[in-house]
């Protein structure tokens, strides 16, 4: 018999979780296993380790303590990551009051908090983590030790045939592996998501006239009419216009500009208000930006302007943190 068949056959007559020495003895007792190795014990500890390694939540074994193991299908829990058991004696309080943490514990608060089940760049991670005061670091380099403590800590939770907390989706973001699904339909996802990033990176190496040129076809197939690129000179920030056509009854007339900008440079106040100079008669402005809008933009494009109220700017149309999902 394997010996992955054997340790499920007494995990599951013993009913309850194993030391992986004691496994050994039982399934060399029973005659399941014939080790051909002076060290049988390691060699069960591997089998188990290198299942729960491979499957993660759906493996048949669950590590329960240390070198401890039982079935999944018996109820058997996993115990918690080491990280999580010391993460109170890892807290620090600041004299005012307010509470600090390691690079790894703060790292998973503000996916906690800020992610959304969605991985975020460790920058990011990093930079809400000082905001909130959760960080408490003298070095010049907080992001990279960041990155470093992340990588370390899912390296030794795979070394132990652990699940680690954190998964990296791609160059510099990460997220909780509690988040992940399984299956089709998340590997699925997971393909999409890499296309997403490819592709939002060809973006950023595009020439910023070709870039307008794109936008311009976009617009087009969503539907808009007499879609026309502006110059690069003398056109008021606007870089296309065209009309935007609803059931070929309602016709509206658009002033779009576009902002290749990185994630990190969200569209400011400043900005709305020079789209919205710029505007002709009976026109709408629209902003199209590979990143996101700040508070102060949004308040600015819902601002009331005389006794109408300035349309906001539509949110179907590859803005904010869908262009990012799209992008």
């Amino acid at each position: 018999m394997a010996v992955r068949e054997a340790v499920h056959q007494i995990l599951k007559k013993a009913g309850r979780p194993l030391h992986f020495s004691e496994i050994t003895q039982r399934i060399v007792a029973a005659g399941l296993w014939r080790p051909r190795t002076k060290t049988p014990e390691a060699t069960v500890e591997a089998r188990i380790c290198t299942e729960i390694r491979a499957h993660g939540d759906s493996s048949t074994f669950v590590r329960t303590a240390p070198r401890t193991f039982g079935l999944r299908e018996l109820g058997a829990q996993p115990m918690r990551p080491k990280q999580e058991r010391r993460g109170k004696q890892q807290q620090k309080k600041k004299t005012n009051g307010t509470v600090t943490y390691s690079f790894t514990e703060a790292a998973a608060k503000v996916l906690h908090e800020f992610g959304n089940k969605q991985p975020m760049h460790y920058r990011e991670i990093t930079r809400k983590a000082l905001q909130a005061g959760w960080l408490d670091t003298k070095g010049k380099t907080p992001e990279a030790s960041m990155y470093a403590a992340v990588g370390t800590e899912i390296r030794r939770y795979k070394k132990r045939g652990e699940q680690p907390r954190f998964a990296q989706h791609g160059k510099g973001y990460v997220g909780l592996t509690q988040w992940m699904g399984r299956g089709l339909a998340f590997e699925i996802e997971q393909h999409n998501r890499r296309i997403r990033r490819a592709f939002h990176r060809r973006l950023f190496d595009m020439d910023p006239a070709a870039f307008e040129e794109l936008i311009g076809q976009l617009l087009g197939a969503l539907g808009f009419d007499q879609v026309q690129v502006t110059q690069r000179s003398g056109d008021g920030g606007i870089d296309v216009r065209g009309t935007l056509v609803v059931g070929d009854v309602i016709r509206t007339r658009m002033a779009v500009q576009v902002k290749k900008w990185k994630i990190s440079s969200n569209v400011q106040k400043p900005t709305v208000q020079q789209v919205r100079g710029s505007l002709g008669a009976h026109e709408q402005g629209l902003i199209i930006t590979t990143s996101d809008f700040s508070k102060g933009a949004q308040e600015e494009a819902s601002r009331p302007v005389g006794s109408e109220y300035y349309d906001r700017f539509f949110p179907d149309i590859l803005t904010g943190s869908d262009a990012r999902s799209r992008g």
